[in-house]
């Protein structure tokens, strides 16, 4: 009998198999679907170019309709409304970016007279940073003058947040990323509607206050206010490195924690508890319910009569809310929240407290109406963390593990432990694939340092916080946060033996997103399927990681200011023109090489290290058959032009150059920072900033007119 292509499709063995197994995990498709939305607020910001809107409002009736077409069929009506949700990512992320829309300065301005009300503050090294809010400039018309402007200010003068002040500043727009595929502060910025970051050339003055219009802006204007002054106070009560980790964890304010403190956490594995997130919002819900539970039942009357469970979880929301307020409600706080919010409301409902659903729910909250955190670390990490957490714990029985001896106090101090452990294994395993592609950086011992850390964080440094802040109205907070400090020494102390230890961080290559795509896409297949196809994650995971093996390193660098090269050595590290320009991109790269080693450039005249020798007018690197001239000066052109392959020239070039690759100041302004693949001696890939970042609202520089060019702009290798 001759198969017709209705009824390959209906009897294939292979769609029979794939149906089959969507009905055996039917309870667990519904996860599914913040994955599918997530995929598609994913592409939209992965795309070299703005969606067309009508795509987007044509397309999504029309996916739904084909859906209702398709409802009889398992198979076509799953991939159908996952191609549905993708679509609804899309739509969200679009409409955000329109909602958040503001002017962003052209280019970088002369010192200019601004006006603006301080919605954020914080202390840096050698002086202040503060975001002003609807900024009035002099001699620029409202639709010239970004919505925010972000400046480091200089002196000690005493702000506060909502106070209106007046300084001459130089502006420039948000910077774009140091290295093609890096960290894009420019597009963080506009979902912060920052038009303009700058320095202040003069000390800040205070002038008359307008009142913000609205109750909400009123409202948060008074809470960031509370959250200043408070932070200021823990300081002013524990001094040094210890009252700043303490602002951190009560207020979420971060900026008086020094350099040094932060390597070390890090180095040890503990940066976690700097930042404001699960843990500790769960520390807080968590004692507040256990200690108002705890209370409730030591009276008969109330114990006996009332659902105190219920009363507890009240409190515990009530009070989640207030430490949310505290921090400043930042996305990981409000994801965090978010979590235990629903939690207490399961307890509420006498529903399962913890699930996966619980989960997909709070992701899919979060990034309806943040979908540009899809893209930060705080979201992938701390949602790895938790899924992974809740698929383990759904499927190993901690009770079975180590019930046993639960019966004496040894035995629950050992069941302790091992949750610890269990725990960090876990959420460090999760989280450290997101720490490579965002960081480039690894700690080895960090199991140790957090078996330590998380009991003394959970039972000595966050009660005593608690108990300070509930005790500040009536001024006898000092004791308590005494002894939080107390708790945060013993905390930082042993960081800091940890961080001495041989290899405790160790950087490796960044991982690109390709075999992060993978890597999550396997994880997300183990942890969200229960039976036993599960393990075809496996395959993607180990795709991934062999793809992120084969990645290969650049072999140079170039800032899109042309005043910072770097020489890629891949064995001994990096090699900077200098020391001093460009600190941050030279850091970049070190992170994205996964080197922190420096080799020192080759001193004009005095021969050639590694391939490479340099003379006043510029240098020469010979690597893989492949002659690479750096020109500094413009007597050094026609020569270089007839003996290199790739040309690097700091200044315009205006004549034609027999080099295979031409790279000019023209193209660095252009395109911004370059990263230089030297292949075979007919292969040289060049990937600049501006082809990774595509043509997006916050790549454009409105006013800005195209650079002059000697030919025309595409592949470099093409020219």
């Amino acid at each position: 009998m001759q198969l017709t292509a209705r009824h390959f499709w209906n009897k294939s063995l292979s769609v029979t198999w794939l149906a089959d197994r969507l009905e055996r995990e039917r309870d667990r498709l519904v996860l599914w679907g913040p994955v599918c939305f997530g995929a598609g607020i994913a592409g939209y910001f992965s795309s070299p170019a703005e969606p067309p809107v009508w795509l987007t409002l044509a397309g999504i009736p029309s996916v739904a309709g084909l859906c209702y077409v398709l409802r009889a069929r398992v198979v076509p009506l799953l991939v159908c409304l996952a191609v549905l949700l993708g679509g609804a990512g899309v739509a969200t992320a679009q409409l955000r970016t329109a909602l958040v829309a503001a002017p962003v300065v052209a280019e970088s301005s002369r010192a200019i007279t601004l006006t603006g009300r301080i919605v954020a503050l914080e202390e840096r090294p050698g002086g202040r940073r503060a975001v002003l809010d609807r900024p009035v400039v002099a001699d620029w018309d409202s639709i010239r003058t970004p919505a925010r402007i972000r400046l480091r200010l200089p002196g000690d003068a005493p702000l506060e947040i909502g106070q209106r002040i007046r300084v001459r500043a130089r502006l420039r727009p948000p910077p774009p990323p140091s290295v093609p595929g890096g960290y894009d502060f420019a597009r963080r910025a506009y979902f912060q509607r920052i038009g303009a970051v700058g320095f202040a050339v003069s000390h800040p003055e205070r002038v008359a206050s307008l009142q913000p219009s609205g109750i909400l802006d009123r409202s948060w204007l008074a809470v960031d206010r509370w959250r200043q002054r408070l932070s200021g106070h823990v300081r002013e009560t524990i001094d040094g490195r210890r009252g700043a980790v303490a602002a951190a964890l009560i207020t979420g304010d971060r900026s008086g924690i020094t350099e040094e403190t932060l390597r070390e956490m890090r180095a040890a594995g503990l940066a976690h508890l700097l930042a404001i997130s699960g843990l500790h919002m769960g520390l807080v819900a968590g004692l507040l319910f256990g200690a108002t539970r705890f209370g409730l039942a030591a009276v008969p009357f109330i114990a006996l009569r009332f659902q105190i469970k219920k009363w507890a979880a009240c409190v515990a929301l009530a009070g989640g809310l207030v430490y949310l307020m505290l921090a400043g409600a930042t996305v990981p706080t409000q994801r965090a929240y978010l979590m235990a919010a629903l939690v207490l409301f399961a307890v509420l409902l006498d529903r399962s407290a913890i699930s996966m659903r619980l989960v997909a729910v709070a992701a899919g909250v979060v990034l309806l109406f943040r979908p540009e955190s899809l893209l930060g670390p705080s979201f992938q990490m701390s949602f790895a963390a938790v899924v992974a957490l809740v698929a383990a714990y759904e499927r190993v029985s901690i009770r079975r593990g180590i019930g046993a001896g639960r019966r004496s106090l040894g035995g629950r101090a050992a069941g302790y432990v091992a949750g610890i452990l269990l725990t960090t294994a876990i959420a460090g395993t999760a989280t450290g694939l997101f720490a490579l592609h965002h960081f480039g950086r690894a700690t080895t011992y960090g199991l140790i340092a957090n078996v330590i850390a998380i009991p003394v964080t959970a039972f000595w440094v966050m009660p005593a916080g608690i108990a300070g802040m509930l005790a500040m109205p009536l001024g006898l907070d000092a004791p308590f946060l005494w002894l939080m400090g107390t708790g945060i020494e013993v905390v930082l102390d042993l960081a800091g033996v940890i961080a001495s230890w041989p290899y405790a961080e160790r950087l490796v290559p960044v991982m690109p997103v390709a075999p992060l795509a993978l890597c999550t896409l396997g994880g997300l297949w183990i942890c969200l399927w229960r039976t036993r196809w599960r393990s075809l994650g496996l395959v993607a995971l180990a795709c991934g990681g062999l793809l992120y093996g084969m990645t290969p390193k650049p072999d140079l660098f170039i800032t899109g200011n042309a005043k910072l090269v770097g020489i890629v050595d891949p064995v001994e590290g990096l090699s900077l023109s200098s020391g001093r320009a460009q600190k941050w991109a030279a850091r970049t790269w070190g992170e994205s090489v996964g080197s922190s080693s420096r080799i020192p450039w080759p001193v004009p005249g005095k021969g050639g290290e590694r391939g490479m020798a340099c003379d006043p007018a510029g240098c020469i690197l010979r690597r893989d058959g492949w002659t690479v001239a750096i020109v500094d000066r413009r007597e050094a052109l026609v020569e270089d032009c007839r003996r290199a392959d790739l040309l690097i020239a700091r200044f315009p070039v205006r004549m034609d150059c027999e080099a295979t690759v031409v790279i000019d100041r023209f193209d660095l302004l252009d395109r911004g920072a370059h990263a230089i693949y030297l292949g075979s001696q007919d292969e040289v890939r060049v990937v600049t900033v501006a082809e990774t970042r595509g043509d997006r609202p916050w790549t454009a520089r409105p006013g800005r007119q195209p650079m002059p060019k000697r030919k025309l702009a595409g592949d470099y290798a093409a020219r």
